[in-house]
């Protein structure tokens, strides 16, 4: 299967999504907006790829004028459910259903690894202003923790967590260098929420019924050695925020 039906396989899964995935710290969505925040005015946004709208919500909390858009419509259903009120459309970040020079800012959360860098970047800057901002975001476990690295083990490494190992996330013209800070926090888990997290992933998704029994038992055997999350309990998941920012000539 390709890279590309992987990216539109989340629908299938989109409820698994929302109660498995983190959502964004808001200093580090505050920090990839913050270069176009002026004083008495609301900010612009498209949320790209925005999935179930976990980005969404964080960037509206912030008092921004936000629409969502991704190539899954089921996905966008469950935004609607969660995200009342935000315009939603149909599309990706290499074709855009948006006015050219109308926003201020283009977000990204956990989306930009699935791009054709070169047209997305060209078709995201389409739609900014001068001076607007490309910002990207990516929540990767933080696998320094000896239960949380069997657990990625166990479920085999993501497109996003082997990017941003390795070379880091590349932008095209007509951005220039890309600004990154990170954020390390925590989040608790329920044994539910952690195999809704298991099963919202791509691979898992889009995986042969004997693959997936495979992972599953995997996931299982490191569930097993943590006593937190026995009986109802939660267990601290942690996780590195990655933001990437760039200016719109």
């Amino acid at each position: 299967m390709t890279d590309r039906e992987k990216s539109t396989s989340f629908g299938q899964a989109a409820s698994a999504y929302e109660s498995g995935r983190p959502g964004y710290p808001a200093e580090a969505v505050a920090w990839l907006l913050e270069p176009v925040r002026e004083a008495g005015r609301a900010l612009r946004v498209a949320d790209v790829g925005a999935g179930t709208g976990k980005l969404t919500r964080a960037v509206a909390e912030l008092g921004a004028d936000v629409v969502a858009v991704d190539p899954d419509a089921d996905m966008l259903a469950t935004l609607r459910e969660n995200a009342r009120g935000v315009p939603t459309f149909v599309g990706t970040a290499e074709h855009l259903p948006l006015p050219d020079s109308g926003l201020d800012a283009v977000v990204m959360g956990q989306a930009w690894h699935w791009v054709d860098v070169e047209p997305a970047s060209r078709e995201t800057a389409r739609v900014l202003r001068s001076g607007g901002v490309l910002g990207l975001i990516w929540n990767i476990r933080d696998d320094r923790v000896d239960w949380v690295r069997r657990l990625t083990a166990a479920m085999g490494g993501s497109n996003a967590e082997v990017l941003l190992a390795t070379t880091g996330p590349r932008v095209a013209e007509p951005y220039g260098e890309l600004e990154h800070r990170e954020w390390s926090w925590e989040r608790r888990i329920t044994l539910p929420q952690l195999r809704d997290l298991v099963v919202s992933r791509s691979d898992i998704i889009t995986a042969s019924p004997e693959k997936r029994a495979g992972i599953e038992a995997a996931v299982d055997g490191v569930v097993a050695s943590v006593p937190e999350l026995a009986d109802g309990g939660s267990v601290a998941l942690p996780y590195v925020t990655h933001a990437f920012r760039a200016r719109r000539p």
